[in-house]
């Protein structure tokens, strides 16, 4: 039997909340779980922050064969996680998956480092979307507004897209994603016809990725992935989740390795393969939007800009709503407090989890505000603290879920093949472990170089050591639970709720 509270949401509207009802059933298209994780990995913040950066920190210019490498390496772990995702339906992917592959305790663990990854990417990413906006409408309105100001503006919005029934937020992540899509076309046509030393094949040249730096630019490459597993999130209000999951992974895989590698070659190719790098680091995530002004006109220029914000906002949302999922999946199983599987009673939105994820944010938001007062690093506070910290610890905890989670794939299939090959089982699984444990030791190694850190010092140890803290954590409180509520732990990683003691 289902019970029924109320609360209020960000704008102090009356929200009529259920506990021990589901999400709401079969909501989600192919197209739109291919949207949402596009969002996730949002390509023109990529194209003009990724990229640059890429190119500007490691001073090759390999750097589209880095995102075909990564490519492959994720559809290998696709093969497995697909075939896995047609037999698991939760809105916990990875804890589900590890918990029924490894064990209990190791998903549970899994869940923990799943939470603190995510929600890392996600708040991260308000350090750079406060500063983006703050600057735009200083630039172009004249109205001087605090990054964290900006940034607590946007965070109200996706909030409230948050307590909504998720295909309005599949809807409004469609029209922002086709946008930045459209302009990212737009600077690669124009990089093409420009091309001041002319249509260079060198930066696909192999000869320019496989040399020293090559770790460098997969650690930075692979943060433009990730979400790109977030189909089996939403596989509870998916549509035939058993074959919309594995197509919406395999096609989302595709597009962003390929449009990646080209828009980077075509960048590449429009400043100049032999003036590229120079111009990346001496202009930084400015270099796309002067490009654009310097040869498609201010206009262009300034929505290319304004297209930017809307493409971090709708990374927002995708994250946002995973980290709700994820609370919601934890709070049903009671692993975590039970309250957070509360749904909404009308839209069986995560109304729960998205609340307090929301919260999370409004916290670590007001502490990077109070800190970054007075900061000899200026403006710039927000995005080399905020969003570098975190959006690169983020990535190295979901790069390490990845890999658990191919071991886990094994470890499924081993007690039921289900009639699949050698190939989907075992080979393509253990394949990516390897090629994601390889990523993982360069992430690590070059983490100090991700966060602009001098050097391997505290902090750069210290972040990737909170994240595994925190997952760990979550093995000892699975421990826990298998002594003091067997039920709970039993039931772990099931999709359904634990026997209630009382």
């Amino acid at each position: 039997m289902s019970t029924q509270t109320t609360i209020r949401d960000e704008a102090s509207r009356p929200v009529h909340l259920t506990e021990g009802a589901g999400l709401e059933r079969r909501t989600l298209t192919v197209p739109s779980l291919v949207f949402l994780i596009i969002a996730a990995s949002a390509p023109l913040t990529v194209l003009a922050g990724g990229v640059p950066s890429t190119f500007a920190v490691t001073g090759l210019l390999g750097v589209p064969l880095g995102f075909l490498v990564l490519g492959a390496i994720l559809a290998l772990f696709a093969v497995g996680y697909g075939a896995m995702s047609a037999r698991i339906t939760n809105a916990g992917a990875f804890y589900a998956y590890v918990a029924d592959g490894l064990g209990a305790r190791q998903g549970i663990g899994a869940s923990w480092l799943a939470l603190v990854s995510y929600n890392a990417m996600q708040i991260g990413l308000y350090g750079i979307f406060g500063f983006v906006l703050s600057s735009f409408l200083e630039a172009r309105l004249g109205l001087s507004v605090p990054w964290w100001a900006a940034a607590l503006a946007g965070l109200v919005l996706v909030g409230l897209l948050g307590v909504s029934r998720v295909d309005l937020s599949a809807k409004v992540i469609a029209v922002l994603v086709s946008l930045e899509f459209l302009v990212v076309v737009v600077v690669d046509v124009v990089s093409l016809a420009v091309a001041p030393e002319g249509v260079s094949a060198q930066p696909l040249m192999p000869s320019e990725f496989f040399t020293y730096g090559i770790g460098a630019v997969l650690s930075f490459g692979i943060a433009a992935f990730m979400g790109f597993e977030s189909a089996a999130i939403y596989s509870e209000e998916t549509r035939d989740p058993a074959r919309a999951v594995p197509r919406a992974t395999f096609t989302a895989v595709a597009i962003i390795s390929v449009f990646y590698a080209v828009s980077a070659w075509a960048l590449a190719v429009g400043v100049g393969p032999g003036r590229v790098v120079a111009a990346s680091r001496e202009r930084g995530p400015d270099l796309v939007f002067v490009f654009l002004g310097e040869h498609g006109g201010v206009l262009l220029a300034d929505m290319a800009q304004v297209l930017f914000i809307t493409s971090l906002l709708a990374a927002l949302i995708a994250f946002h709503n995973a980290v709700a999922r994820y609370f919601f999946s934890l709070g049903r199983e009671s692993v975590l407090p039970r309250w957070l599987g509360v749904v909404g009673a009308r839209n069986h939105a995560p109304v729960a989890g998205s609340l307090t994820q929301s919260a999370l944010a409004v916290l670590v938001v007001a502490v990077f505000a109070v800190a970054g007062q007075g900061s000899e690093l200026g403006p710039l506070f927000p995005v080399l603290t905020l969003f570098t910290w975190l959006v690169n610890a983020g990535a190295f905890g979901l790069v390490f879920l990845l890999a658990v989670t191919s071991l886990a794939v094994i470890g499924h299939f081993r007690r039921d093949s289900g009639g699949h090959s050698a190939w989907v089982r075992w080979i393509a699984p253990a394949l990516s472990a390897v090629g994601l444990g390889t990523v993982l030791v360069l992430v690590l190694a070059n983490f100090d170089v991700l966060i602009g850190a001098e050097g391997p010092g505290l902090l750069a140890l210290g972040l990737p050591a909170l994240v595994l803290g925190v997952g760990a954590a979550g093995l000892v409180w699975g421990g826990v639970l298998r002594r003091r509520r067997p039920e709970v732990f039993a039931a772990a990683g099931s999709g359904r709720a634990a026997a209630d003691p009382r």
